[in-house]
């Protein structure tokens, strides 16, 4: 159970930085892709969050060094492509249904946690597994 609570804690705290980084965004850039910029960044940073907190705290990866960061943090990031469609999708789809912030974020949170679901199955099969 320890490791439930865990990894929705780290999914709320990656979540939370991705959704703080987005609004930083929105509110400084006045351009027309503005969203897509913004979803980037926040995506960009709750990725690199969610990664190290997952690394020792979830798969209690205990591999140092360049090489094997870069092998996990990579293929890591590919996993990640793969749930960032379902999160983007349900933050896009809100956003063009609601027009509001509210409705963006909820739809956001919403992707985020089907995603983070299955990011860690996938993350547990094909990423933190012996060298």
């Amino acid at each position: 159970m320890s490791l439930i609570a865990r990894y929705t804690a780290f999914a709320v705290i990656a979540t939370l930085a991705n959704l703080g980084v987005q609004r930083l965004v929105l509110g400084g850039a006045d351009t027309p892709l503005r969203l897509v910029l913004a979803m980037a960044a926040g995506t960009l940073v709750g990725l690199v969050v969610k990664y190290v907190l997952d690394k020792r705290w979830i798969f209690d990866d205990r591999s140092t060094g360049a090489r094997a960061h870069a092998r996990r943090f990579t293929a890591y990031t590919v996993m990640g492509g793969v749930t960032t469609l379902i999160f983007w999708g349900s933050e896009t789809a809100f956003w063009l249904a609601f027009g509001t912030d509210l409705a963006r974020e909820g739809g956001a949170i919403l992707g985020l946690s089907i995603g983070y679901v299955v990011k860690y199955q996938l993350d547990k099969r094909y990423v933190f597994t012996p060298a």
